[in-house]
């Protein structure tokens, strides 16, 4: 959560829209949607790499939390820029930009004179599916359960301290179970902070940054050196 507010208040995008990404997977990196939308925040191929996602035989960054956090924000800014309304940005993230403006021109009155009631409008008048008429609701439901949890039976909550790591330059075909044994970890700690490298090895032809853990770098790039 602490990572994902700090990135949306440097794009100026509301705090509360953190938990947009519970609504999508329940802050998953590895859930995968039927229409076969990948990661915490569901990008689509396309919507991935448009906004600067590799997405590949080797990698995928829509399953990366911090790569594709930063293409959320980018995303859902450009979404308020067009809409003018975080809840149209919202549900035009859930349902497809085109939708939403297909049914703001279904409205009576001026199309250009929108806000947010417009996104209470639209479903009310049935002009969006579903999902996407409960999706907002949704994500105003999160954030002020999140704000005041005891108040809604929820009084022990585990707190987790922040994910913190180093990062090292590897080559290719490095396989995450190589750097775990130098790093002093475990292999699923490794893919836990690379879930990008999906296939557990970094990718051929190309050097890649490789997160470890806090601490961890120096060593790791020193018994890298030393290897046959």
């Amino acid at each position: 959560e602490g990572m994902v507010r700090a990135r949306f208040q440097a794009y100026g995008l509301p705090d509360d829209l953190v938990y947009l990404a519970m609504i999508e997977s329940g802050y998953s990196n590895t859930a995968v949607s039927r229409a076969r939308a990948v990661g915490m925040w569901q990008f689509m191929p396309y919507t991935g790499r448009h906004y600067g996602l590799v997405v590949d035989d080797w990698v995928d960054e829509r399953r990366d939390p911090f790569r594709a956090t930063d293409a959320a924000a980018r995303y859902l800014s450009d979404l308020n820029t067009q809409f003018g309304s975080w809840y149209l940005a919202a549900a035009a993230y859930n349902a497809g930009a085109g939708r939403i403006s297909r049914g703001i021109n279904r409205l009576p009155g001026d199309p250009d004179s929108v806000s947010d009631e417009t996104f209470f409008a639209l479903a009310d008048r049935r002009y969006l599916r579903l999902e996407t008429r409960d999706y907002v609701p949704k994500l105003i439901a999160a954030a002020m359960i999140a704000k005041d949890p005891s108040r809604y039976g929820f009084d022990s909550i585990p707190t987790l301290p922040p994910l913190a790591y180093d990062e090292v330059t590897v080559p290719d075909m490095t396989g995450l179970d190589v750097i775990a044994r130098l790093a002093d970890t475990t292999t699923s700690s490794l893919v836990e902070l690379n879930p990008q490298f999906f296939r557990g090895v970094t990718p051929p032809k190309r050097e890649v940054i490789v997160r470890v853990p806090r601490g961890s770098g120096p060593l790791v790039a020193a018994r890298y050196a030393d290897l046959p």
